[in-house]
């Protein structure tokens, strides 16, 4: 019943999906572009059922992960930071973009092999980073959701991608290379690197997000990201010589054979959303709302009032579409309610005594001869 009812309501629209569109340069609606249909509305700022608008923050854990030295060494964990602001336009009520600024540290440890191991031990590195980033956002519940339900969800599912640029400054200390020493002369490791085209980087990532109100949206998200840069763990710079064996230097960066040192963020935040609407447009089903109207039209009471202004000749013709509202009593009528005259000879056939032979008005519709 439900999908029947569904199909009748989009059949019309298909069924009159190329009628005419007459042009009609008055502004008022329907326009050139409605069909002909009665239910259009503008779609302006004013006419806007859903905000699209809102500002997230949020912070956690932030770990080296895929790289020469890392935060989860010798079964520890070397905790970090990250947060992160974001402005965000929902474009639909399944994808967004957001503009998004991340912040954090990272401490991450490794062991050189061999000899050069023994002599500096263990080497311990911090990053502490600024990321600015143009970040896609899929609404998985959204894109997938096939339920029947009368009541709105509170749960949705997300899914990230986004690239950007980063700065970062790093340090590297150890007990032997890298190190405060005045005899011989050493000092640790530091590397910065600024904002620009060799600072690219991606990342990707989920987030399950809860519907508190319609003012505010908790969300726990986690992030990869993939800095596309060996320098990004402190373990050295990254020119080929610094690849090559037979060069002086600690080879931290020989520890993996990966170029990239990739990083992962946990972080829990508040989604803060824009606008006097009632709701988000991250929070709506299409579907859903279609579900929905069917059901009401379903359950609907179909009360069908006839003869509002009722027959007051009682003709069998209500008074809204009679054209003869005084037919004689006893007279039959056509279906605009008017008095039937066969013969078309000015006398209905009520009166008519020859009702298939026109005549005249004084001998009773009858021929004089």
């Amino acid at each position: 019943m439900k999908l029947g009812l569904l199909l009748l309501a989009i059949l019309p629209i298909a069924a009159y999906a190329q009628d005419s569109t007459a042009v009609n340069s008055s502004g008022e609606y329907p326009n050139t572009f409605s069909s002909g249909s009665a239910n259009v509305q503008r779609f302006d700022n004013k006419a806007r059922r859903f905000n699209d608008w809102s500002i997230s923050v949020g912070g956690g854990a932030a770990f080296m992960v895929h790289s020469d030295l890392r935060s989860f060494y010798d079964k520890k964990v070397n905790w970090g930071y990250n947060t992160y602001v974001s402005i965000d336009k929902q474009i639909t009520h399944v994808f967004g973009l957001s503009l998004i600024y991340q912040r954090g540290e990272t401490k991450q440890k490794a062991m050189l092999g061999g000899a050069a191991g023994a002599a500096a031990g263990v080497g311990t590195a911090t990053t502490k980073y600024n990321q600015l980033a143009l970040m896609g956002d899929v609404n998985f519940s959204n894109l997938l959701r096939r339920v029947d339900n009368h009541s709105p969800y509170r749960w949705a599912f997300h899914g990230y991608a986004g690239i950007g640029f980063q700065g970062y400054d790093t340090s590297l200390h150890d007990g032997n290379e890298f190190r405060w020493s005045d005899s011989p002369k050493r000092v640790p490791l530091f590397i910065k690197q600024d904002f620009d085209i060799n600072s690219l980087f991606y990342q990707f990532g989920i987030g399950l997000k809860y519907n508190v109100s319609k003012l505010i949206d908790i969300e726990a998200r986690t992030m990869y990201i993939i800095s596309g840069d060996d320098e990004f763990d402190g373990g050295g710079w990254a020119e080929a010589n610094d690849y090559d064996p037979a060069t002086l230097g600690s080879k931290y960066n020989m520890i993996s054979k990966s170029r990239s040192d990739n990083a992962w963020t946990v972080n829990l935040g508040l989604t803060f959303k824009l606008g006097k609407q009632v709701s988000h447009l991250a929070w709506h089903d299409p579907l859903q709302e279609a579900y929905y109207r069917t059901s009401v039209l379903e359950n609907a009471s179909q009360d069908l009032v006839v003869c509002e202004k009722g027959d007051a000749d009682n003709d069998g013709v209500c008074d809204d579409w009679d054209r003869q509202l005084d037919t004689p009593a006893g007279a039959r009528v056509d279906g605009a309610g008017v008095a039937l005259d066969m013969d078309l000879d000015g006398v209905i056939d009520l009166y008519d005594k020859c009702v298939t032979v026109p005549g005249p008005v004084e001998n009773n519709g009858c021929p004089t001869k």
